[in-house]
């Protein structure tokens, strides 16, 4: 805990997931308390606040697994930036990282990348975000391929599946979207075995949908229409821009991507970099 020109730095913790909040209203990206409070659950967290008790900075880093952690939500109020402020937060969430000997992994703006590159983080892949105002229309999937909703029996074998695939360790986060919005959730399985998944949340100003693992571009579209058919919009939607089909039905419905992020990380994590089975993010504050 440090105080510096009346600010107090310090840890965010569950409670102040309705206070902090506004942080990222005024940034107009789409996280819902609900979100804030999961990842100050979940996560390691610290922020600024004014000695009248509004919080005017935060960051966080997520575990995923002992070996990698997620860098997100490195927020400043607009009249406290150029303090460094943001770049304190997030130092102290890289010793943090550190400590625990792991990697750290984020999806950086065009504005925020030039801020990790000399902080030791390299360039995987580039993704774009997707308004989607209207989904196109469903998708059959692949011969031989069943798409069913997904249940908590799913939980290990998703995870399991998804690690293999994604290199994260985030079940808990898979386990926390399927609680939350049921209807977004699917698996798609071949001979009882399962080949993809998809998951989704409620978002402020429009329904997150990802992540969206799969063995292939067929199955993932095939998942992402279904969920987006039974769910109202809009919807977000952050992908790989490697996945030329996905973005071909995309464009096709109308949906536009005017911003784009890069996905980074400082250390080693073996399979981070592919992004070939990874056809939607969870966003970039849950990966």
């Amino acid at each position: 805990m440090a105080a510096t020109d009346g600010l107090l730095e310090r840890a965010l913790h569950p409670q102040d997931a309705e206070a902090v909040w506004p942080l990222s209203i005024e940034a107009g990206w789409n996280q819902t308390v609900a979100d804030w409070r999961f990842m100050l659950e979940s996560g390691h967290a610290i922020g600024v606040v004014e000695p009248g008790g509004r919080w005017v900075a935060s960051a966080l880093a997520l575990p995923l697994g002992r070996r990698l952690f997620w860098l997100s939500m490195v927020l400043v109020t607009a009249a406290r930036r150029r303090q460094g402020l943001g770049t304190g937060l997030l130092k102290h969430c890289l010793a943090y990282v550190e400590s625990a000997g792991a990697a750290a992994g984020l999806d950086a703006t065009e504005l925020g990348r030039p801020v990790y590159l000399p902080l030791g983080f390299r360039d995987l892949y580039r993704i774009s975000r997707w308004h989607i105002e209207r989904p196109g229309p469903v998708v059959a999937p692949p011969d031989g391929i069943e798409l069913r909703p997904m249940t908590a029996a799913d939980d290990d074998r998703v995870a399991a599946f998804d690690t293999t695939r994604s290199a994260l360790a985030r079940g808990y986060i898979l386990a926390h979207l399927r609680q939350r919005r049921p209807d977004l959730a699917w698996v798609a399985q071949r001979d009882g075995d399962v080949v993809g998944f998809v998951v989704g949340r409620d978002g402020r100003s429009a329904t997150s949908l990802g992540p969206v693992v799969a063995d292939n571009e067929a199955v993932a579209l095939a998942l992402a229409s279904r969920a987006m058919s039974v769910a109202s919009g809009p919807f977000l939607m952050d992908a790989p821009d490697s996945h030329r089909e996905i973005a071909r039905w995309l464009h096709d419905s109308g949906a536009t991507a005017p911003r784009y992020f890069i996905r980074m990380l400082r250390g080693d994590l073996a399979g981070l970099e592919r992004e070939d089975h990874i056809f939607a993010l969870a966003g970039a504050e849950l990966a």
